[in-house]
């Protein structure tokens, strides 16, 4: 009998007897030794690849987590998503600023020296559709759109470019944006796997995460401030104002009331950029984050930025009336009931304050229906800029940088993705 080499045959015991036979007994041994051998062989290690699994495997495809395409140089790649954000929010700003003007005139006079006593709310609404229905629109023109989009992009544009500068520069890493949100907070640890969180790191993201949007904040007043002022002294009073006052180019085009309109934009530039992103990153339920989540707590955190803001956006309509008026009044001719404006003055800051605190006390600069008003100008667009920007521009990313891809000349045969 022949037997295959490859082949371990196993004697099978005899039902006749209790002791194999001695050709069963070498052909055990025979067997043994090839099992042996087998098992004394080098085995090839293999190589062991464990693959988390992918969360986009249950679940739709986040708004927030575009492709990057890694075959663009990174700072071209930066750039241009920088430039994409920035328009989308500038594009965003001033649709839903000229849908709501009517809304914007109540809160500005609302927050001004022109309605005191009781009843604000309605001589604000009275003031505002006092030449018509479409009155409040009437002062918006290709200035007031330009002024609009400069101010949101430029707002949005800023606060990147100064984060991520100052980041760089400092060794510390940017603000929390897009998917990065929705993920865990980072565990509690001292020291993580790139960075020693000492008080030497802590310290630097301190400094730029207040320095950012006080840069940004400041910028956007630079852009947008005079665009306000005119529409609210209207284009042929600030004229006027501007004549009387005499300033040097730089200052013109800042315009009046320029320290308590930065003021005000720092503050929501924080509650934007800042305040939100983190607060909801780091302590809102996990299983309860959502695109959803996202939107209201961005409003719920702009309510709470409104009532620090509308303190400044007071101080910056009374410091308007302040430099319009002599004596911060207006004057009426004997003869007839019109209203004149006197000779324009620069703007004291502590003379404004003392003033109104011994009118109207701190009602002056806050109360429910001033806050109200704000809110009712800012909410909309303000509060739903932390969910516009984290789940709604990031949906057009991946296809930004694919026609990046293609102007920059790539074929599109070296396509990856970074996660």
């Amino acid at each position: 009998m022949h037997f295959n080499s490859h082949e371990i045959i196993l004697p099978m015991p005899s039902s006749n007897s209790n002791k194999p036979s001695p050709v069963s007994t070498s052909r055990q041994e025979e067997d043994q030794s090839q099992i042996t051998a087998i098992m004394d062989e080098p085995q090839q290690e293999e190589e062991i690849i464990i693959i988390p699994p992918s969360n986009n495997a249950a679940q739709p495809l986040s708004a927030t987590s575009p492709s990057h395409h890694d075959n663009l140089p990174s700072e071209l790649q930066n750039s241009i998503l920088v430039a994409y954000r920035s328009i989308g929010i500038g594009t965003f700003g001033v649709v839903m600023r000229f849908v709501g003007m009517p809304l914007e005139k109540i809160a500005l006079f609302m927050n001004s020296s022109q309605v005191t006593g009781k009843h604000q709310f309605a001589q604000s609404i009275k003031l505002t559709f006092e030449k018509g229905a479409l009155s409040p629109y009437k002062v918006v023109g290709p200035a007031s759109l330009v002024a609009w989009f400069m101010q949101y992009s430029v707002m949005g544009l800023a606060f990147q470019f100064f984060d991520h500068a100052l980041s760089k520069a400092l060794g510390v890493k940017p603000v929390y944006y897009g998917d990065e949100l929705m993920e865990p907070p980072p565990p509690a640890s001292p020291a993580a796997n790139h960075h020693d969180i000492d008080a030497s790191y802590r310290i630097k993201s301190v400094t730029k995460t207040v320095l950012a949007p006080i840069l940004a904040g400041s910028l956007e007043s630079v852009v947008a401030n005079r665009a306000e002022v005119q529409r609210y002294y209207g284009p042929t009073k600030l004229a006027l104002v501007e004549s009387h006052l005499n300033w040097n180019p730089a200052a013109r085009f800042c315009g009046p009331a320029f320290v308590s309109n930065a003021m005000r934009n720092v503050i929501m530039c924080n509650t934007s950029f800042i305040i939100t992103p983190i607060t909801y990153k780091l302590y809102y339920p996990q299983e309860h984050k959502s695109q959803g989540s996202l939107f209201w707590f961005g409003m719920g955190m702009n309510f709470m930025g409104n009532a620090v803001a509308i303190t400044q956006q007071a101080l910056w309509g009374r410091g308007l009336d302040y430099a319009a008026y002599a004596d911060g009044t207006t004057t009426t001719t004997s003869n007839t009931s019109t209203t004149q404006a006197k000779v324009a003055r620069n703007i004291s800051y502590s003379q404004v304050i003392k003033s109104s605190l011994q009118k109207d006390g701190i009602a002056a600069f806050f109360t429910v229906p001033k806050w109200a008003s704000r809110i009712l100008m800012n909410a909309p667009v303000q509060g739903s800029l932390p969910w516009f920007y984290n789940n709604v521009l990031p949906l057009g990313e991946d296809s930004v940088l694919g026609l990046a891809r293609t102007l920059y000349g790539d074929d599109g045969k070296n396509d990856c993705t970074i996660s």
